[in-house]
C-alpha cells in the first residue's frame, strides 16, 4: 500500500512538474540577487515558465523575510501579502521599512488560470548603507592636493591598511565610495572583475559606492587592504575643447571606505578609511581617460596589497573633503572585459616595431606581453584606419585633442619595461576605440602575433534580442549596429569611444529603442537620467552633454538633443512596464517644457542642432525641433494621465495639440500632402513621431515613397531623418520600400560602409574612411536601424495601453527580397519569437507569446492566415477581431499564410 501511495505521489508531483506554472528568473531592481541596494522600496519582478496554450498568472503571493529556511517555508518577518488577486509580475516591496546591511529573502508562489499553486521560487537582495549618517569611513587622499598643484601631480597613489579580526568571521562586506576610479585589493588579490568603477556622474552633485563581498578574501591573523587610485572624469589630465580640465569639481582622487565585518557571535567591526591609513606613489606615472595610461614597472613595489609589507618610507593619508553629499549605491550592470579580441593579422615593420589588426573596431584595451631590457619605452598607438602604405592614421581621432606638449601622445599607452622577464601590461584607468595597435619600443624587440590581446570593453548588459535573415549584409548591418552601441556604453550611452567620449543626449535619443531591444540596459538609462535630474538647472534646462563640467548648455542643447529627458523613461515605461523611471523624472521633464513654452508661446521652436549630418538636403531646425517639443509634450500628457494627474494631463494634451495644429499651419500643404520642401527628412519625421493628421497619413507616406523612390531609393537624411525614415515607410504600407533602402549597398547606406570599407560599426558619417577628416568609424547615431529589424521583420512591438509586452503588437512585414527572418526579443514575460520563412507561393510564420502575455496580430496588407496550429500539432481557431487583428493567447504557433 505505501508502494502504491509513493509510486501515485510521484506521479502526480511529475505531472505538476511538467504542467504546472513555475516562477523563474526572479529579479530585484532588475538584477540577479543585487547586494548593497540602497532603495526603500525595491522592484522584484519574475517571469512564468509554462509553455501551456493560453498559460497565465491570476494571482501571486509575495513574502519576505531575513531568515532563508523561513522564507523558503512561506514565512517572511517582514512582509507577506498573502494571495493577491493580480497577473502583475512586477510589485514594489510594501513591507517593514529595510534595515541598512541587511539580507533579505523573497520568495514568490504564482496562480495558473486553472487556479492551481505553483511551486515558489526564492531570491535575496541584500541593503546597503541606505542611508548617508550610515558611513563610518572619512574621505582621504594622499596629501598632494595640499601643495596647490595637485590637480597636476601624475603618479596614481596607492593606499594600505593592515588589520586583524579580533574573532571567528561570519562574513564581510567592503562598501567603497571614489571621487575618481579605484581598483580594491585584498590579501594581494583584486576584487571583483568591474572596470572603471565607479561610474561616471557629476561629482559635486552625486558620487556613487560600491558594494563587494569580501568574506573569501579574509584570513585569520593579519590582513592587508590596498586601493589604487586614478583620475577617470574628476581629475581630467588631458585638454580638449570640452573643458573637462577646467571642471569645477577637479581635485587629486579622493575615497571612502568601510569595511564591514560581521562576527559569527553577531557582533560587528568596521574597517574603516582614516589618517591611519599609509599612501604612496605607484607604476602608474600617468592616467587619462581621455587619452591613454603610462606605466613604469620600474617602479613597482611588489607586496604593497599584502600583510607584512615594509611601509615605513609611505606617508599617512590626510582628510578630503566629500566630493558631494549625496553618496549613493552603484545599482547597474557594470564595465567589463566583456570580450577577448585576438588579432586576425600582424606585421613587422623593423625590429622595434609592429602592426597589430584585430580585425574589428572595438572600445576597450590592448594587453601585451613583452621582453625587454630594464627600461626600454614600449608605446602602444591605437587607431581606427590603417593607411594603404600600412601606417597608421590618427587624425580622424585627434581632431578635438589641445595638447599643451609631447608628454602626453593621444590613444598611446607608454609601458616602460623592468627588464625582469615577460611583462604583462594592460591598462587600469583608460579605454579607447580602436581597431589596429601599432607598438614601438625604444630598444629591439621581439613579438608574435599573439603578444597583443584586445579585449571589448562596455558596460555588461546582458542580450536581450537577436536578428537573423537570409540576407547576410543586414545581419552584418545588425552585428555593425550592437558592435558600436556597445562600444559606446560606459556607465552612460556615449558618442564615441576615442575621439570624445561624451554623454551626448542626441545620441542616446537616438538609440534607446535600438538599445532596448538588443540589450537589457534599463539600469543604466536609470543612472542616466538620474545624471539628468543633477544637470538641469532650476529653469529646466538641460546641457547637450551629460554628465559635463559646464560645457553644453548654451549651444545644440535645444529640443531636438535634450528629449532624451522624457523620451527615455517613455521607452523604458513602454519596454519594462516599469513607470518609476517616468515618475522619478516627471518634475524634471515638466519644468523643461514649461521653460520651452515660456519661451516660444507660439507652439513652434527652432532651440535644437537640427537634422545633424545630412547626405544633401537640409530641413529647417524649426522643423525637427518644433516636432520633438510635440512629442514631449505628448509624452508629459500621458505621464499625467498615468499618475493621475488630471489638471496637468489636460494642460499638456492642450499644448500638444496647440503645437500639432501651428506646425501643421506652416509646414502642411494638405492640398500636395507634401511637408515643406518635401524632402526624406520633412517627410518621414511627421508621420514617425504621429503629428500628421489622421486623414493626410496616406498621403503624407506616398509622398515619402515617391521621394524616396526618387532619390534612386538612397538615403538623404542625418540623425534625426535616420530615426524616421525606415519606420515610415514600413509603417505606412512600404515595407518593401523601406528593406529596399535599408539593403542597399552603395552611396549614401548602412550597406555601404560593410561592403566599401569592411566595416564591423557605424559611422559618425555617410560618407567612406579618408573622405572627411574628423569623422569617427565607431558612432551609434545612426543607429535606429538596429531597432526597425525588430519592429518591422520581426513586427514586435510593446503596446501602450499594455506596457512591458503583457500584450505585444505583432505587425511582421514579409518583404520582397528576403526569404527569411528570425527575429528574437527577451520581454519582461519571456521569449517572443517572431520567425518568417517563403515556402513555394506560402509564408510559414512562426510565433512564441510567453505565458502571462497575449499578442494582437496584424497581418500585411494582401495577406491571409490559411492555417494556424500550436507546435504540437493541434489546430488552432483565430478569429479577426474588430481592429483588424488576430488576437493570440500565450502559446507556440505556426501559422501557413498566403
Amino acid at each position: 500500500m505505501k508502494r502504491i501511495k509513493t509510486i501515485i505521489c510521484m506521479a502526480v508531483c511529475c505531472s505538476f512538474c511538467m504542467n504546472a506554472q513555475q516562477p523563474t528568473n526572479l529579479r530585484c531592481e532588475h538584477l540577479v540577487n543585487p547586494l548593497g541596494i540602497d532603495a526603500p522600496s525595491p522592484r522584484l519582478s519574475w517571469q512564468l515558465n509554462d509553455a501551456r496554450y493560453g498559460a497565465r498568472q491570476t494571482a501571486y503571493r509575495l513574502v519576505a523575510g531575513t531568515d532563508s529556511a523561513a522564507v523558503a517555508g512561506g514565512r517572511g518577518d517582514v512582509w507577506d501579502t498573502q494571495r493577491v488577486t493580480s497577473d502583475r509580475i512586477l510589485v514594489p516591496y510594501a513591507g517593514r521599512q529595510l534595515s541598512p546591511f541587511t539580507r533579505y529573502f523573497w520568495r514568490v508562489t504564482t496562480w495558473d488560470q486553472d487556479g492551481v499553486e505553483s511551486a515558489p521560487a526564492v531570491a535575496s537582495f541584500e541593503t546597503g548603507m541606505m542611508e548617508m549618517k550610515n558611513w563610518k569611513g572619512a574621505w582621504i587622499s594622499d596629501g598632494q592636493h595640499l601643495n596647490g598643484n595637485g590637480v597636476h601631480v601624475k603618479p596614481a597613489p596607492y593606499f594600505r591598511k593592515e588589520f586583524e579580526p579580533v574573532k571567528k568571521v561570519k562574513s564581510a562586506r567592503a562598501y567603497i565610495a571614489v571621487a575618481g576610479l579605484y581598483e580594491l585589493y585584498i590579501n594581494g588579490e583584486k576584487i571583483g572583475n568591474h572596470r572603471l568603477d565607479p561610474m561616471y556622474t557629476r561629482f559635486d552633485r552625486r558620487n556613487l559606492y560600491v558594494a563587494y563581498d569580501v568574506t573569501p578574501q579574509l584570513r585569520s591573523g593579519k590582513n592587508a587592504v590596498g586601493v589604487l587610485l586614478g583620475n577617470g572624469w574628476y581629475n581630467h589630465q588631458s585638454t580638449a575643447v570640452w573643458y573637462f580640465d577646467r571642471a569645477p569639481w577637479r581635485d587629486r582622487p579622493a575615497f571612502c571606505m568601510d569595511l564591514r565585518i560581521t562576527y559569527e557571535d553577531g557582533s560587528v567591526e568596521t574597517v574603516k578609511t582614516e589618517r591611519d591609513w599609509k599612501t604612496s606613489l605607484s607604476p602608474v606615472i600617468f592616467n587619462s581617460i581621455y587619452t591613454a595610461e603610462h606605466y613604469d614597472a620600474r617602479l613597482e613595489q611588489p607586496g604593497w596589497d599584502l600583510p607584512g609589507f615594509d611601509a615605513s618610507k609611505w606617508k599617512n593619508a590626510l582628510l578630503r573633503a566629500a566630493p558631494s553629499q549625496q553618496i549613493v549605491a552603484q545599482q547597474l550592470h557594470p564595465i567589463r572585459n566583456v570580450e577577448k579580441v585576438t588579432p586576425k593579422t600582424f606585421r613587422q615593420v623593423n625590429d622595434s616595431t609592429y602592426i597589430f589588426n584585430l580585425g574589428r573596431n572595438i572600445s576597450g584595451v590592448s594587453q601585451l606581453r613583452v621582453n625587454g631590457e630594464a627600461g626600454t619605452e614600449i608605446r602602444l598607438k591605437h587607431t581606427e584606419i590603417m593607411r594603404p602604405d600600412g601606417t597608421l592614421y590618427m587624425d580622424n581621432l585627434s581632431e578635438h585633442y589641445r595638447p599643451t606638449d609631447n608628454s602626453d601622445p593621444f590613444a598611446t599607452d607608454i609601458f616602460i619595461l623592468s627588464g625582469k622577464g615577460e611583462e604583462a601590461f594592460m591598462p587600469r584607468f583608460n579605454y579607447k576605440g580602436f581597431q589596429y595597435v601599432e607598438v614601438s619600443a625604444s630598444r629591439p624587440v621581439a613579438l608574435t602575433q599573439d603578444a597583443l590581446t584586445g579585449w571589448f570593453m562596455h558596460s555588461d548588459v546582458p542580450p536581450a534580442g537577436r536578428v537573423e535573415t537570409s540576407n547576410p549584409l543586414i545581419n552584418r548591418i545588425w552585428q555593425a549596429t550592437n558592435n558600436s552601441y556597445l562600444s559606446n556604453l560606459f556607465g552612460y550611452p556615449t558618442d564615441c569611444p576615442q575621439r570624445e567620449k561624451n554623454g551626448w543626449t542626441g545620441d542616446a535619443n537616438i538609440a534607446i529603442e535600438t538599445g532596448l531591444y538588443n540589450f537589457d540596459g534599463i539600469t543604466v538609462y536609470e543612472k542616466l537620467l538620474a545624471d539628468h535630474r543633477d544637470e538641469q538647472q532650476p529653469n529646466g534646462v538641460f546641457p547637450n552633454i551629460i554628465p559635463t563640467s559646464g560645457w553644453g548648455y548654451d549651444w545644440a542643447n535645444g529640443l531636438d538633443w535634450t528629449s532624451t529627458i522624457a523620451i527615455i523613461p517613455w521607452e523604458i515605461y513602454l519596454f519594462y512596464g516599469d513607470s518609476r523611471l517616468l515618475e522619478d523624472s516627471y518634475e524634471s521633464i515638466r519644468r523643461y517644457i514649461d521653460h520651452v513654452t515660456d519661451l516660444y508661446p507660439s507652439g513652434l521652436t527652432d532651440w535644437g542642432l537640427g537634422d545633424w549630418v545630412p547626405v544633401k538636403s537640409q530641413t529647417p531646425v524649426e522643423f525637427t525641433s518644433s516636432i520633438y517639443y510635440y512629442v514631449d509634450a505628448t509624452i508629459l500628457a500621458n505621464a499625467a494621465r498615468l499618475f493621475g494627474r488630471n489638471e496637468d494631463a489636460v494642460r499638456y494634451s492642450a499644448l500638444a495639440e496647440k503645437i500639432k495644429t501651428a506646425f501643421n499651419n506652416k509646414y502642411l500643404n494638405r492640398e500636395t500632402g507634401i511637408y515643406g520642401q518635401g524632402v526624406q527628412t520633412e517627410l518621414s519625421t511627421p508621420l514617425q513621431w504621429g503629428i500628421v493628421p489622421a486623414d493626410m497619413r496616406a498621403k503624407v507616406a506616398a509622398n515619402l515613397a515617391r521621394r524616396v523612390e526618387a532619390d534612386n531609393s538612397h538615403l538623404d537624411v542625418g540623425l534625426l531623418g535616420s530615426k524616421a525614415i525606415l519606420n515610415a515607410l514600413s509603417e505606412n504600407g512600404y515595407a518593401d520600400l523601406a528593406y529596399t533602402l535599408a539593403a542597399q549597398e552603395t552611396y549614401p547606406s548602412w550597406g555601404f560602409w560593410m561592403v566599401h570599407d569592411q566595416a564591423t560599426t557605424l559611422y559618425e558619417a555617410w560618407s567612406a574612411i579618408g573622405t572627411a577628416r574628423e569623422t569617427s568609424l565607431n558612432h551609434i547615431m545612426f543607429g535606429e536601424i538596429g531597432a526597425w529589424l525588430y519592429k518591422a521583420l520581426g513586427g514586435i512591438h510593446p503596446d501602450p495601453a499594455q506596457p512591458g509586452f503583457k500584450n505585444i503588437l505583432l505587425k511582421p512585414n514579409f518583404v520582397t527580397g528576403l526569404a527569411h527572418a528570425s527575429v528574437t526579443f527577451q520581454s519582461p514575460y519571456g521569449t517572443i519569437d517572431s520567425k518568417w520563412k517563403r515556402n513555394k507561393k506560402n509564408v510559414i510564420y512562426r510565433v512564441t507569446v510567453p505565458a502571462n502575455a497575449t499578442a494582437d496580430l496584424f497581418m500585411p496588407v494582401g495577406y491571409k492566415i490559411k492555417k494556424a496550429t500550436l507546435t504540437d500539432g493541434k489546430n488552432v481557431s483565430l478569429s479577426e477581431t474588430t481592429t483588424g487583428c488576430y488576437r493570440l493567447p500565450s502559446g507556440k504557433y505556426q501559422l501557413e499564410i498566403n
